[in-house]
Formats: C-alpha cells, sequence, structure tokens
C-alpha cells in the first residue's frame, strides 16, 4: 500500500493534464486494454455534466469490460499521474461525477448479480447494476433492495453506495450504509482489499480498520460534540462507524462494518469491485394516505405526529409541484386522483405496509382520526387499491425532474436541498428558509422525505448572471443563512444526495477542522497519490466557482453563451423567461435566446437520467440495445448543447460528430412524453437535420424516401416494375449497394389498386365536402377521413375498413384529395428528411383542405400515427399560424375518436367475438399522445375476447430507419427486445399494430400478419 506521497495528484481535481499526458493515456488504454476508450471532444463532453450544476471536461472516458482492464486503467493512470473517476448513471445532484479525470463508465459491462442468497436475504452485485433491475431479479424470491431513490430506474447501486443513498422508506428500512454487508474494492495502488466486519478481516484489510479506530478514539470528543444526531447525514466519511452518533445505528447489534467507510466516499477511497447487500421481504401489502393541506406550514407541523403511527414513508408534495404535474398530461390524470376540492398548498403520501390489506385498512382509519383530532378533518385521501398507489408514487418520483421543467434561464438550483432538521423543528425550519428565499427575491419548490426531516428544496436561481444578483451571489448567501438554520435546529447540511462541488467545502463547517483533518488523514491512507476523484470531500473548490458551472457566468473567464442560428422550426414557446417568484412565463419570443428558443429547449435536459431506464415507456429504445451514452436523449441533448454554445468548435453543431449522434434517434417521440422536463429529441433531430443536410447535402436515398408522397400515384401505375426489387436475383443486393437500403428487408409492395383509385362502390362510401359540412351542422354524425400515403398507396385495405367502420355505425364520411389519383400529405417523410420547406408546404396544403372542416367540427379521423400526430405536433411549429392549430384541435387517429365517441354515446357497432386472443402494439407516437389507452378501449366492444398490452419500446423500423442498411441490426435489435418473443409465445393470437412500418417489422422479424384495428374491427362486423 505504500507509495510516495510526493506523487500527488492537484487535489482540485478541475486542471486537465498537458496534452503530452492526454495522449500517452489514450495509446495505452487502447494497446493495453480491451475497453471502449473515447477521447474525442464529444464524448468527453458528454461526461463532463451529471445532473448537478457543474461543468468538468474529463481527461477522457473509458467503459471497461473486464475487471483487467480496470486494474490496467489504474497502473496506467498511476504511472501517468492521471486521476481517475468511477461513474454509475451519472444521476449525482452535487457534482460527484464530474471531474478532470478519467471516467471510467460501469453501466455497460458491469451490471450482473453474482449470487443470491435467499435463506440469509443478501446478494452480491457488480457497482453497475440499476436498482430496479436487481430488484426485477429479486422479486420472484419475495425480496428487494429497500433503499428505493426517486431515480431507480437509472440508479446503478455502485453510485447510491457513493453517495449513501436514502429513498423514500428510510424511515423504515435505513439509508444505503444500513443495508451494505460487505464491499470489494481495489485502492489507488491496484490492492484489492475485502471489506467487512471488523472481526472477519484480513490482516491487511484490520490494519485499516485499526488505523480509523485510532482516529475515532483520538477525536471522540469532537465526534460526540459536532457530529450530527440525525439518521439523514451523508457529509464527510462515516469515522463514526467506531462510535455511532446516528440514531439508527450503522449496524442491529453494534459490531462495526468496515465496508461502511466506503458508503457515501464517492468514489475518493476505493474503486468498487462488488457489493454484498442485506435484503429485506418484499412487502406483501401496502395502503396510502393522501392528505390535502392548506397551509404548508401545518403540513410540516404534521409530519411529527404521523411518523407515530409507524408508516414506511411520509412524503411531500408541495403546490408548485402539484401544478407542474396538473399541466403535464403523463401526471395529470394520476394527480387528480390525489386531490380534494381544487388544489391544496400541499400533500403527504403516507404509506403503511405489512403482511394484508385487512391488517393494514385500519391504520389508515387511525390516519384520518388523527388528522380529525389536528384539526383537518375530512383531508384524507384513502388509497387501498395498489395500481393508483403505484402510479402516485411515480410521480412522486419524478418530482425532482418535474420541478426542473420551468421553462426559462432561471431554473430549480440543488445545493441546499439536502438538509436534514429534527422532525420537530421541521416546519420551523422550513418557514425560516422561505423567509430567506423571499430576501433574495426567489422561492423555493419543495418536496420529498418529511418522515426523516430531509425536505428537498431548490431556489429558482439563474447561474449566469454575475453580480450581486447573480446566481452564485444568491447561492452563497442563501447557503450562509440556510446553513445558520440548521446549526440552531441541531440538523446536517448534507442529508442525502452527498457532498461533491456543492457541498464539499460545508463539510469543516459541520464537523469542525479536527475532524476535517481526520477525513484528510482517511483519504491519504487509502489514496494516497490523490489518484481517485480528487476535489470531492477533501480540498474541495467553493461551491459558487463559476469556472465550473455548466452554465458560466461572464466572470469565469469563459462564459456560457449561444451561437446565433436560424432555426428551421418555430422554437418561440421556450424562448421565455420566468419569474423567480410567481414561476409567471413571459411571452413567447421574449427570452432573450440567439437561437429562437432552440437552445432553451435544449438545455431544459438536466441530466437526470430518466432516459436510461428500461422498465417501461418507450425512450431511449436506441440507448436499450446499444447502452452507449452517445445514443441516450440526455447524451444527444449534451452533445447539442456543447455544439450550440461553441464548446465543440465553431462548425461542430453541422459536424460528422454531431450527425452521429443524432443518427441513431428513430424520432419515437418517447422522450416527449417519458422525459420529465420535456425535451422533444424528435423535433430536434429534425432541426438538426435541417442544418445539416443543408451544408452537406441531401443523398438519393433521402430525396427518394422524401418525395415518395410526390411520386406514388405515378409509382403506383407502374407497380409490377417497382416490386421487381423484392423479386429479382440481386436487385435488393443493388439497392443496397447504391441507396443503402438493406437487402435484407422487403420493401412494401406497390400496388394499382391505390385508395385514391379505388371502385365505384367504394367511393359510395364517401359524401362530398358540401353535403358532410351540412350533416354536421344539422348534427347528424360526422367525419372527415384523412387517408395518408402509407396506407392509400400500400394497404389500401385499411383506409377501406375505416370508411366502412365508420359507415356502419352511422356517419358520413368525406376524404380530401387532390385529384387524378393523387393525394395530400402531412409532409412527415420530408421533416424526416430535414426539408423542413417542403414539408411546410405540404402540411400547409393539407390543412388548407381540412380547415373547412375542422372549422365547422368535423373530426380528421387518421389511421397513421405519425401522419395524423403530425398535425397535432410538427405542423403547430411550421409557420402556418391559427389554421394549423384550429385542425389540430380536431385531429384524431381512428381509435381516438371511436373511443370518444363511445364515451359521448354516440357509437355503437355489432360485433362478434375474436374467437382468438389479441395482442396490441402501440406505435411509439401513439404513446407519445397517450393514445394507446384508446385502443384498448376500443377493443373492449368485441365481446367475449381478451385484449393484452404488449410493453414495448419502439418496434425498430421509426418509418425508413428499419429499411436502412447501416441500421438494420440496431433495428433488429430493438425488435428483439421485446415485441418479437412477446409475439412468438403467442402463436395463434391476433397481432393489432396501426403502425406502417411496426407492422412491417412483425411480418419481417416473426414472420406474422399484424393488423390495423379498422381491418379488425370490419372483419367482425355482423
Amino acid at each position: 500500500m505504500q507509495i510516495d506521497p510526493q506523487h500527488r495528484l492537484a487535489p482540485a481535481g478541475t486542471v486537465l493534464p498537458p496534452n503530452e499526458v492526454c495522449h500517452q493515456l489514450e495509446q495505452r488504454l487502447r494497446a493495453e486494454t480491451e475497453a471502449e476508450v473515447m477521447f474525442d471532444a464529444a464524448s468527453r463532453g458528454r461526461y463532463a455534466t451529471d445532473a448537478s450544476i457543474y461543468q468538468i471536461m474529463p481527461v477522457g472516458v473509458m467503459v471497461p469490460k473486464s475487471e483487467r482492464d480496470i486494474t490496467t486503467a489504474l497502473a496506467i493512470a498511476r504511472d501517468l499521474k492521471v486521476p481517475v473517476l468511477p461513474r454509475g448513471g451519472g444521476t449525482s445532484q452535487c457534482g460527484q461525477t464530474t471531474g478532470a479525470a478519467l471516467v471510467m463508465d460501469n453501466t455497460k459491462y458491469f451490471r450482473k448479480v453474482l449470487d443470491v442468497d435467499v435463506q440469509n436475504g443478501t446478494a452480491t452485485v457488480e457497482p453497475g447494476i440499476v436498482l430496479d433491475h436487481l430488484n426485477a431479479q429479486l422479486k420472484a424470491h419475495g425480496l428487494w433492495y429497500p433503499v428505493d431513490v426517486s431515480t431507480s430506474a437509472q440508479a446503478t447501486l455502485g453510485g447510491m453506495a457513493g453517495n449513501n443513498s436514502c429513498g423514500s422508506r428510510s424511515i423504515h428500512y435505513g439509508n444505503m450504509v444500513h443495508n451494505v454487508l460487505g464491499a470489494s474494492a481495489w485502492l489507488s495502488n491496484g490492492d484489492l482489499l475485502n471489506f467487512g466486519p471488523v472481526a472477519q478481516l484480513g490482516a491487511r484489510e484490520t490494519m485499516l480498520a485499526d488505523f480509523v479506530r485510532s482516529l475515532a478514539s483520538k477525536h471522540q470528543g469532537e465526534i460526540e460534540e459536532r457530529w450530527p444526531k440525525v439518521m439523514r447525514r451523508v457529509a464527510g466519511y462515516n469515522l463514526d462507524i467506531f462510535h455511532n452518533q446516528s440514531e439508527r445505528p450503522y449496524t442491529s447489534d453494534g459490531s462495526v462494518n468496515l465496508a461502511h467507510l466506503l458508503i457515501g466516499s464517492e468514489g475518493t477511497l476505493a474503486y468498487t469491485k462488488s457489493l454484498t447487500l442485506k435484503l429485506s421481504e418484499l412487502p406483501k401489502s401496502k395502503v396510502l394516505g393522501v392528505i390535502n393541506f392548506e397551509s404548508f406550514h401545518r403540513a410540516m407541523d404534521s409530519a411529527q405526529h404521523i411518523v407515530k403511527l409507524g408508516p414506511c414513508a411520509v412524503e411531500l408534495v408541495d403546490r408548485t409541484m402539484i401544478d407542474l404535474a396538473l399541466s403535464n398530461p403523463a401526471f395529470r390524470p394520476t394527480m387528480e386522483t390525489a386531490l380534494i376540492n381544487g388544489t391544496p398548498a400541499a400533500i403527504l403520501l403516507v404509506e403503511f405496509a405489512g403482511a394484508s390489506k385487512a391488517e393494514l385498512l385500519p391504520k389508515l382509519k387511525q390516519l384520518v382520526e388523527l388528522m380529525g383530532d389536528l384539526g383537518l378533518p375530512g383531508t384524507v385521501v384513502e388509497m387501498a387499491d395498489d395500481a393508483p398507489q403505484k402510479n402516485l408514487w411515480e410521480v412522486r418520483k419524478a418530482g425532482l425532474n418535474i420541478m426542473m421543467s420551468l421553462k426559462g434561464d432561471g431554473k430549480p438550483v440543488s445545493f441546499i436541498e439536502d438538509c436534514a432538521v429534527p422532525l420537530e423543528h421541521l416546519a420551523e425550519y422550513t418557514d425560516g428558509l422561505t423567509e430567506v428565499f423571499a430576501r433574495h427575491g426567489t422561492r423555493g419548490t419543495w418536496y420529498a422525505h418529511a418522515s426523516v426531516g430531509t425536505l428537498h428544496v431548490r431556489p429558482i436561481l439563474d447561474m449566469r448572471v454575475d453580480g450581486a444578483q447573480g446566481g452564485a451571489a444568491k447561492m452563497r448567501a442563501i447557503g450562509e443563512e440556510a446553513a445558520e438554520l440548521v446549526r440552531k435546529y441541531k440538523g446536517a447540511f448534507s442529508g442525502e444526495h452527498g457532498d461533491g462541488l456543492c457541498r464539499g467545502e460545508w463539510i469543516e463547517w459541520q464537523f469542525g477542522p479536527a475532524i476535517n483533518e481526520a477525513f484528510r488523514a482517511i483519504k491519504q491512507q487509502m489514496d494516497p497519490i490523490n489518484l481517485l476523484n480528487p476535489g470531492k470531500i477533501i480540498d474541495t473548490p467553493r461551491m459558487d466557482d463559476g469556472t465550473l458551472f455548466r452554465f458560466a457566468p461572464q466572470s469565469s473567464g469563459k462564459p456560457y453563451k449561444r451561437i446565433p442560428i436560424q432555426t428551421a422550426l418555430d422554437w418561440s414557446a421556450w424562448n421565455v423567461n420566468a419569474d423567480p417568484v410567481t414561476e409567471e412565463i413571459s411571452a413567447a419570443g421574449t427570452g432573450g435566446d440567439v437561437t429562437g428558443g432552440f437552445a432553451k429547449a435544449v438545455e431544459m435536459c438536466n441530466n437526470n437520467g430518466t432516459c436510461r431506464k428500461f422498465d417501461a415507456g418507450t425512450m431511449c429504445p436506441s440507448y436499450r440495445v446499444t447502452r452507449d451514452e452517445q445514443h441516450l436523449t440526455r447524451g444527444r441533448a449534451n452533445t447539442l448543447r456543447l455544439a450550440l454554445s461553441g464548446q465543440l468548435g465553431p462548425d461542430a453543431f453541422t459536424s460528422e460528430e454531431m450527425h452521429d449522434t443524432m443518427d441513431l434517434c428513430v424520432g419515437c417521440k418517447g422522450c416527449k412524453r417519458d422525459c420529465p422536463t420535456g425535451v422533444d429529441m424528435a423535433k430536434m433531430k429534425i432541426e438538426f437535420l435541417s442544418h445539416y443536410k443543408e451544408k452537406h447535402g441531401h443523398t438519393l436515398k433521402d430525396k427518394l424516401i422524401a418525395k415518395l408522397p410526390d411520386y406514388a400515384a405515378s409509382a403506383s401505375q407502374f407497380s409490377w416494375l417497382m416490386n421487381l426489387r423484392n423479386t429479382v436475383p440481386g436487385a435488393a443486393w443493388l439497392g443496397e449497394k447504391f441507396l443503402g437500403l438493406s437487402a435484407k428487408r422487403s420493401l412494401p409492395a406497390w400496388r394499382s389498386d391505390t385508395f385514391w383509385n379505388m371502385q365505384e362502390d367504394d367511393r359510395a362510401l364517401f359524401s362530398d365536402q358540401a353535403a358532410t359540412l351540412t350533416a354536421a351542422r344539422s348534427g347528424q354524425k360526422a367525419a372527415v377521413l384523412f387517408v395518408d400515403t402509407f396506407n392509400g398507396t400500400f394497404e389500401t385495405e385499411n383506409a377501406l375498413a375505416a370508411a366502412r367502420v365508420l359507415k356502419a355505425a352511422g356517419y358520413v364520411i368525406h376524404t380530401v384529395e387532390k385529384g387524378n389519383g393523387s393525394h395530400h400529405c402531412c409532409g412527415r417523410t420530408y421533416l424526416a428528411s430535414g426539408m423542413v420547406d417542403e414539408a411546410r408546404v405540404r402540411a400547409g396544403a393539407l390543412i388548407d383542405a381540412l380547415l373547412p372542416l375542422a372549422e365547422a367540427g368535423v373530426a380528421v379521423v387518421g389511421l397513421e400515427p405519425s401522419c395524423l400526430l403530425t398535425l397535432r405536433d410538427e405542423a403547430l411549429v411550421l409557420g402556418l399560424g391559427d389554421k394549423a392549430v384550429t385542425v389540430s384541435k380536431q385531429a384524431l387517429l381512428f381509435e381516438e375518436f371511436i373511443a370518444k365517441e363511445i364515451k359521448a354515446g354516440r357509437f355503437a357497432l355489432k360485433l362478434r367475438p375474436a374467437g382468438k386472443q389479441i395482442l396490441l402494439h402501440g406505435h411509439c407516437h401513439q404513446k407519445a399522445f397517450g393514445a394507446v389507452t384508446p385502443i384498448m378501449d376500443v377493443l373492449k366492444l368485441i365481446p367475449e375476447t381478451k385484449a393484452e398490452l404488449i410493453e414495448t419500446s419502439c418496434c425498430g423500423m421509426a418509418g425508413s430507419f428499419g429499411y436502412e442498411a447501416k441500421h438494420h441490426e440496431v433495428s433488429m435489435q430493438m425488435a428483439e427486445a421485446a415485441l418479437l418473443p412477446a409475439i412468438r409465445k403467442q402463436p395463434d393470437a391476433i397481432i393489432v399494430a396501426d403502425g406502417t412500418s411496426c407492422r412491417h417489422q412483425i411480418a419481417d422479424g416473426a414472420q406474422r400478419e399484424a393488423v390495423h384495428v379498422a381491418r379488425l374491427l370490419e372483419s367482425l362486423m355482423v
């Protein structure tokens, strides 16, 4: 372990080594390891930030594939004196995972469960495994790992150990430190140590334990005097393992476990190889009481009484978060279930867990009685059923990110949000801090752990502004005044999210100089050359050091700025500012953004990493198969931000590197719905492509795909010729060679009997515009069927089936045409190729054709999700004015229209049973717009038939994406992630998929036919 202390590295770890050293590091890593090694500016930039306000460009990035890669990299770094920063999901909120170091990402290859001992309730895992993934594997054994952080879908166990994470139910289960039994980790000199109970340590580990014990003994008086007595204390190192100060001892029997020294050490002491965890029994039943408060103070004051009922969680959601949740279509329905008589000032989520509902229901009654005793009768929403509980907890877990969805340059900033105070002082503390915010011209948004006195609060600050009114100055002043309140109420300044860059300097304030020096001694003993994540916990920079901010002010010397561009789409809705006190948003276009709001939209990404989730939702399908930060919504947003701010060079925005970063974005729009801060990467890709293609030009493939609506009518007349590609040997190979369309794919079959060349008896299904308008104005049921290029050209039967179903249900139907077998299109194919001007012309013509009907209140009913929903999305940012808004309000997918009419009592159709199970795959855009539920509602019309929704992300086709040779492999990996295996499991089921490309993927990948819901309904009409 002895290393020459003269080889210590720069303490702050914020200064990059010389270029020569960086080059040597890169060359040696490539030569001596099998790891993925990335030293280009864009890759480094993607790892320069976490979910904090900080940004430090790393030396390089390495994704190790084996333990040998890790040990070799440590040896090379020691030799070259380059710091090393182990990293998990990169969701830290205090800057723990940013630094001028070699960042080593453990999430791609070190994510295995090594062992589960069900009898003893333990599991051994690698550091890169995500908490939800671990719990998914444990569920079959009736076990779980109960440190349930809000980022459980993306947080890794290694990162959680580094931060000493806590979670919503820590009042019952404790923090991370209470649930770790052992750890295997490398020291900076390469030694592998096994940390565990002191009584079972080896000789090398015992020497270290004796050293820490001697420090604890030496500073016993200081520890007793200065150490916070609350459970939520995660600052510094856990020196008190030998002299417990927490209200919840680290171990149940009072023994000492040396592994607890590593918990909360933020990767500064050792590089984790594996963790041994203490598991808990999975609660068999839960009930939830949601208390509505007219006063925030009453909510805080009530917490101390509520905990006496023995809940496993008491979580706060304040008015700001309630309002933001209500404004988000994904969260609104759930939030409404929790409210009584309007919008309260705050709600508390009180959860009880036990063996059965019957055992727990009296707990809810006790809660109701307690609130009555406290003078608050009728304030509790009782939730005994599991589904509404789960939905509400998902909204609570998204709380931080919901807060960060505030538009404008000012954002809720994390630096005092983890202060923990005893419950009896919680109301007074929050009142005092609210007064502090008001004095500094801002306000805070509150949420989280009322049960343990840790309320997350983030004042709204603009970190780009200098001077006394700037973000940094207010951050310092508020931090100092908050610290005095914490001291007054004998709390902890750092209660959950760790120290990092924003709270590291407060460690000495909290513990005093003597204990701070003891922490330094621990660091020097274990990492004498300061190799591991320097600048955290020991020798930290000031939290308001502007040179470290992601959005650096003018005084930093390298101020954040945006490069002016003329956007193709209208981003003015993002070009706004928000009042930090009232949170009122200024008028669109008034935000002063030289990119017209595009950069501000990109900057909405706060790096929370929700896009890294795998368990539900749609985003981010390319990341799910590659597990590369580059192919992640967050990774793309960071690269765009760096390019738009000139940090990657003057031409980075239209560079090949930027194109590579955006390439695997399939435009699924999953982020539009799933991203809590509203990052719409699909729309951003359109904007990027318009600039990139303007500079580099469009390929023949681009033009063929984009202009499909223009030549479809002519090509269909020569369908036999167009279809030779699928039948003549070698034709597919030539298509791949010259057009880049995969020879492994069949192309849609052309046909001469397109919808627009329909037979007279089919044309009789439709009425002209005048007749339709007359019918609608007289109160008759009417609709206009918008038939898109794909269904109208290649799958005429879908459009005719929809018409027959609507006609059978008593609707007068019209369809818009150009004549001569031609048709209107929404512009989707042009948008996908970055041809925004051309898309504007096509969409404008379609909207003009639909406008008279839309103005009369006639629903515009579409079949293809990507086309119809263009009218509700991109068409609104093409500069088409109010007419686009008018049409968008009437635009509904076929199943949305029917579901709406069913609810209004206007739709009835006699159907026979399907006779088989139905499997439904939702198109990505349907998911993004919440339009999958209506399909399930429509399928309920079919008697004696069970319909099941397949939980899938993108099918992998995504328009032309899956047809392209360079994307074929990724496309199939997306399909194989969930969709195709689910279909193969039920070989006799009827498969419903409304997306043209989805049906094609299912046909190619599973050799099964999938049908549009319109065709299914038509086939079952009696």
